[in-house]
């Protein structure tokens, strides 16, 4: 998070120091470990995860995220050992703020996938638009706080004020909360739209192809709705800090085991829910992916002129295979009835 406390302030306005070191508390030796640990381990699971699945968006998503966070925890665990170094303290800062960035990127592109799966009808943007626009909005994200960051860890060492590379830190974070609101808001209204089936793209006398969940996408939905509330709290934690609570001079600010829960305990959990709820695992590996997005580009551009019967289809982790049957409309409209009856949510 964005932390910029008294003592870094003091030294860059040229005011005398009384505290001991930047952190105003020495982090826990063993809590840094542990986190160090954690993260190698969900990070190594994301490299071998990936190749096995030959999901390569991952490596520059879950993976550059993980070794971000294992350089900021390593560290914290510097600082352990030498708490007045200045050296560590910047570099846990820029790691932590930044590091959480490329995962939820990972998040914008496993959705798509499922919304190519389940039926792009019923969502107000294409799986395509969707890593175009929340992967964008993304990366700016980072480059805000990757400028925040280099600005405050070059003022700290010509001796100057912080204040402007902290705020432009906090405003990268506040442009990712806000990505992420509305990517959590597309996504609730879109399983919405399903479960009532209302698709959004829609023409009169057109009907619509009715699909009904497996467990796979069922449980994939859940991990990415797990995900992203972890990583929203994430983002919300230093918002709080900065407007509520004393801001970078305040004692919860100085209180360690809020960061430990609220910044890494967050993003742990995140990690090693994608890890077990992995896309490669529940969706299929990355081969069978591709030409479900070519189909899902096809289909949206196809939305406004759709006519004649539709069909419902059952529709699995691995996309409408011709392996699987093709389920009448009478049989399948009476399976996606009797599915939303009696609560097809059920993992």
């Amino acid at each position: 998070m964005v932390y910029i406390p008294e003592i870094l302030l003091h030294a860059a306005r040229g005011q005398p120091t009384y505290i001991q070191h930047p952190y105003n508390y020495t982090p826990t030796e063993w809590i840094c470990a542990l986190f160090v640990a954690l993260y190698s381990l969900s990070t190594i699971l994301h490299l071998i995860q990936a190749i096995y699945y030959r999901l390569w968006f991952l490596l520059p998503t879950a993976v550059l995220a993980g070794i971000g966070e294992i350089i900021g925890w390593s560290a914290r665990l510097w600082s352990s050992k030498s708490p007045s170094l200045i050296k560590p303290f910047i570099i846990q800062i820029t790691t932590t703020i930044i590091a959480p960035t490329p995962l939820v990127a990972a998040n914008f592109v496993i959705l798509g996938q499922v919304i190519v799966r389940v039926g792009p009808k019923y969502s107000r943007l294409s799986p395509l638009w969707y890593t175009i626009i929340f992967v964008s909005a993304d990366l700016i994200a980072l480059v805000i706080q990757a400028v925040g960051g280099a600005e405050a860890s070059n003022a700290v060492y010509d001796n100057r004020n912080p204040d402007p590379g902290a705020n432009i830190m906090l405003a990268g974070i506040v442009f990712q909360m806000v990505s992420i609101t509305v990517y959590i808001t597309f996504a609730l209204e879109f399983v919405m739209r399903y479960w009532y089936d209302r698709p959004i793209h829609s023409k009169k006398g057109t009907t619509h192809e009715a699909h009904y969940l497996d467990r796979n996408i069922k449980q994939m939905l859940f991990g990415l709705g797990f995900s992203s509330t972890t990583i929203f709290i994430r983002s919300v934690y230093p918002i709080l800090l900065k407007e509520l609570a004393g801001g970078w001079d305040g004692d919860v600010i100085a209180t360690q085991h809020l960061f430990n829960v609220c910044d890494g305990a967050m993003i742990v959990l995140a990690f090693y829910i994608l890890n077990i709820f992995h896309p490669g695992r529940l969706l299929g590996p990355g081969p069978s992916w591709e030409p479900e997005m070519r189909s899902s580009k096809k289909q949206t551009q196809n939305n406004d002129s759709e006519k004649g019967e539709g069909k419902d289809t059952l529709i699995t982790s691995e996309g409408a295979s011709p392996s699987l049957p093709r389920v009448g409309s009478t049989t399948g409209t009476s399976q996606r009835s009797s599915a939303h009856e009696h609560g097809h949510w059920h993992f």
